[in-house]
Order: C-alpha cells, then structure tokens, then sequence
C-alpha cells in the first residue's frame, strides 16, 4: 500500500471562517504529496467534487520553556498544508461522528 497523503484535517479559527464563507477546507499532507495527489485522496475520501487545491509548506518553529532546571530549548517540525476548494454546492462535516 502506498504513503497516506491525507494526515489530518486542520481546525483553526481561519480554516473555519474559510470552510464557512468560501467552501475551502485545510489540511496537514504528506510533505511529498502533490496537488493531483491531494485532490484525488480528498475526493475518494469525502466523495466530493475538488476544484483547486493550493499548498504551503509551513516553517518548524524553535519553542522555548522556562523550567527549574533552566531553559528547555525545543523545535516543532515543519509540515505542508493543503487549501482545498470544492465545487459550489458541496461541504465537508468532520464532526458528523460527534
């Protein structure tokens, strides 16, 4: 079986306020996953019609936490986010199983 493209969608206050307004939706891919390859897991997955998809890949960032011991210095790795935008008409529900 091949590499799972689709890891998780994203919920955060903007990709809300996207998914309300403009039918886009937000998920976190597979770093080397491409746009067609993104369309057609997200079309199989949700049986929807995907018009565009755009991507971004976004930085790890360094963390920093104040501890007894001193300061624990950390990183959160990088990803690549996918913007996907539906034909008109259609919605995705990922609280349907609530």
């Amino acid at each position: 079986m091949g590499k799972q493209i689709l890891i998780k969608p994203l919920i955060t206050e903007k990709s809300n306020r996207l998914s309300e307004g403009l039918t886009q939706y937000t998920f976190m891919v597979d770093k080397g996953a491409n746009k067609i390859e993104i369309k057609n897991a997200v079309e199989k997955l949700y049986s929807v019609n995907v018009e565009s998809v755009n991507t971004v890949v976004m930085p790890g960032k360094v963390k920093l936490r104040n501890t007894k011991t001193g300061v624990v210095r950390g990183r959160k790795p990088s990803y690549k986010k996918a913007i996907v935008t539906l034909s008109s008409g259609e919605e995705i529900n990922f609280f349907s199983d609530l």
